[in-house]
């Protein structure tokens, strides 16, 4: 992904997105399998904003093996503004379904973030026989030590079916691609930011008519205006503008066999 400005000629920024909603991915996610190494980001209104300004992240992006559009209100922008129709896989949504219709007790799950007691809930919610769970310590990116031992940790509990990267953006993504430049663990991992609060009750979710006029962002604000008022009321409003800047390519096929072997994205 890249952003390139020549005097007379400006190239807009390029974001790729896989056409999945949230069933469609979650049959995508089941055969995944443990083979290989993939990892799903899922951008917002303010991941957007986000690649326009900081390269890192842009790499992190660059290298998934999927882009889902997490964003309602970013859908309906693009609908109402270009006449471009871009199915929404919303993070939180995509984790509910696959604990409730994929995910098997038995199977081999690593969780990184959210706490001890949200990862018990899970446990005991789903019956998880193998769940891995490993917080590290707030501001944990500024110190390699921490990193590598989260790094570290994952990899020692690889094969899994999926990782869950829940310590916010842009921390899960720099996880998520380093795990990819290593090459050692194998599974499926999703940067899925604060899904795990809302699946153990610790966030509550906005109610689906909320959802669906794309308000969730406003029932967020509501529950927490203090952590919140800085993105959705100064932050996230850039995005209208920043739109302008962006060609948004619809990818409708998978990128690959998800029987394949072979990395995606990698």
């Amino acid at each position: 992904m890249s952003s390139i400005a020549r005097i007379g000629h400006f190239v807009p920024m390029l974001c790729a997105i896989d056409g999945y909603d949230v069933d469609g991915f979650a049959r995508i996610a089941a055969r995944f399998g443990q083979y290989r190494y993939g990892f799903v980001v899922t951008p917002n209104a303010d991941h957007l904003i986000r690649l326009s300004e900081d390269e890192q992240f842009r790499r992190h992006y660059a290298a998934a093996s999927y882009t889902l559009l997490d964003s309602r209100v970013v859908a309906r922008l693009l609908d109402l503004s270009r006449g471009q129709h871009i199915p929404v896989c919303p993070g939180s949504e995509l984790v509910e379904a696959l604990f409730a219709g994929v995910i098997r007790p038995q199977d081999p799950l690593v969780l990184i973030g959210s706490s001890a007691e949200q990862a018990e809930a899970l446990r005991q919610r789903y019956g998880l026989r193998n769940l891995a769970h490993h917080n590290p310590p707030m501001g944990f990116v500024d110190d390699p030590v921490a990193v590598e031992a989260c790094l570290h940790f994952v990899e020692a509990h690889s094969p899994f079916r999926y990782c869950l990267l829940a310590v916010g953006s842009p921390r899960q993504e720099m996880l998520a691609h380093r795990l990819a430049e290593r090459g050692i663990a194998r599974g499926l991992a999703l940067c899925v930011g604060a899904s795990i609060d809302f699946l153990t009750g610790t966030e509550l979710r906005a109610p689906q008519w909320m959802r669906s006029l794309c308000l969730e962002w406003a029932f967020r604000l509501a529950q927490s205006p203090g952590r919140l008022a800085q993105r959705y009321l100064v932050r996230c409003p850039r995005v209208f503008g920043l739109l302008r800047q962006y060609e948004i390519v619809l990818r409708k096929a998978p990128l690959a066999d998800a029987s394949s072997t072979t990395p995606v994205g990698i």
